[in-house]
């Protein structure tokens, strides 16, 4: 049986980024992943499922060292952000805040991509290609692979998703709901520069909003009904291009579509994030309203504040240890994942509706907030992950 000091299922973005910075920690680390990225290829499109990461994402991606390979293929930096309904607006702006930019637009593929990179240079880190097939052990944690493996750690941490199977074996039940809108994101190639805005309009049926990428490249997502949306998706390009462009507001710049896709909007939230010895990280924890972009930005917090708590490594020789030191992280990220989940649902309740009063409200809150000053600036720092 091999045995590592720490076990992570997942090797998605989060996942991956907790491999690599516990190996950079100087722990041994197996990365259970059967579905490794395929190698850069410059002249393929734009995937069709991006995120936009935070400034301090950003800063523990460098941190890791991982930032190097990424910023090498393809990205999108971002300098403003803007929100509005009819009349009220706010834009944000990293120049307000005395910062270079608010974060970047990446495919999440690129991202994880050079996590690998980073982590094909680190001794410390063997990645496993088989699927798990069960937990045999929370206590002194102990897996079974596909293939027939058997590994240890003295921690397992679940990092396989919304749909985590490590989630499910540890027998931790969830809380949340679907949405009753659902997202259609379309790839579009515009005929303009790369630009460093991104913005949403709210509408009564759902957002509407303008992710820039490379080279002119673009995300656009419509927020709508389920029936809507899945109409949308069934169009020609030619006639998905004419619906959005009605729908969407005159910001929008000249573009031709590429691909699309529609996604479920779920919240869920693991009741708890430890038991035993194992413990969840990312979505495997929680799924949050994209209203934002915060799902993958949680995730990165969760890996900083992980890798923060297990910096002294004592708990190796002494494992009796560890369970405080995962109830601090539980204690820590639960609270500010609550906060999160909290504000983007509340958003999402006031915009999402065509009562009168609430819509003169929203349009005075946004007016108001673009002139708040010191308080927007506060909101810019704790949405860039820097508060």
């Amino acid at each position: 049986m091999d045995r590592f000091d720490l076990l992570v299922v997942g090797g998605n973005m989060v996942g991956a980024a907790l491999a690599l910075g516990a190996a950079r920690q100087g722990y041994s680390v197996g990365l259970i992943e059967p579905a490794p990225p395929a190698a850069y290829d410059a002249a393929r499109r734009p995937d069709i499922r991006v995120s936009a990461l935070s400034l301090a994402s950003g800063r523990l991606l460098d941190k890791l060292g991982a930032w190097a390979h990424i910023s090498k293929l393809r990205l999108c930096p971002y300098t403003r952000l803007a929100v509005w309904e009819d009349s009220g607006r706010t834009d944000f702006s990293a120049a307000e805040v005395g910062e270079p930019h608010l974060g970047h637009i990446i495919e999440n593929t690129l991202v994880q991509l050079g996590l690998y990179q980073a982590l094909s240079k680190c001794d410390g880190v063997r990645h496993f290609v088989s699927p798990l097939q069960r937990v045999l052990s929370t206590k002194m944690p102990e897996v079974q692979l596909a293939d027939g493996s058997h590994l240890s750690a003295g921690l397992l941490v679940g990092a396989d998703g919304a749909r985590s199977q490590v989630r499910q074996q540890l027998g931790i039940a969830t809380q949340g709901w679907q949405y009753a809108q659902q997202a259609l994101a379309v790839s579009v190639r515009t005929n303009h520069p790369q630009q460093d805005i991104t913005w949403q309009q709210f509408t009564p049926d759902g957002p509407r909003a303008f992710l820039p990428l490379y080279d002119g490249y673009a995300s656009l997502v419509w927020y709508d009904s389920a029936k809507q949306v899945n109409q949308l998706k069934n169009l020609s390009d030619q006639a998905l291009r004419a619906a959005v462009i009605q729908a969407f507001p005159e910001q929008l710049v000249d573009f031709e579509v590429l691909e699309r896709a529609s996604f479920s909007l779920t919240r869920m939230h693991a009741r708890h994030y430890v038991k035993d010895h194992c413990l969840l990280v990312g979505d495997a924890a929680h799924t949050i309203n994209p209203l934002a972009g915060q799902g993958a930005n949680l995730g990165f917090k969760d890996v900083a504040c992980l890798l923060a708590v297990l910096e002294d490594n004592s708990w190796l020789e002494n494992p009796t240890q560890l369970p405080a030191l995962l109830r601090r992280y539980e204690r820590q990220r639960r609270r500010d994942n609550v906060l999160m989940m909290s504000a983007m649902d509340a958003l999402y309740a006031g915009f999402s509706n065509r009562i009168g009063p609430l819509k003169l409200a929203r349009n005075l809150v946004l007016g108001l907030a673009q002139r708040s000053g010191l308080l927007k600036k506060q909101v810019t720092r704790y949405a860039m992950g820097l508060n």
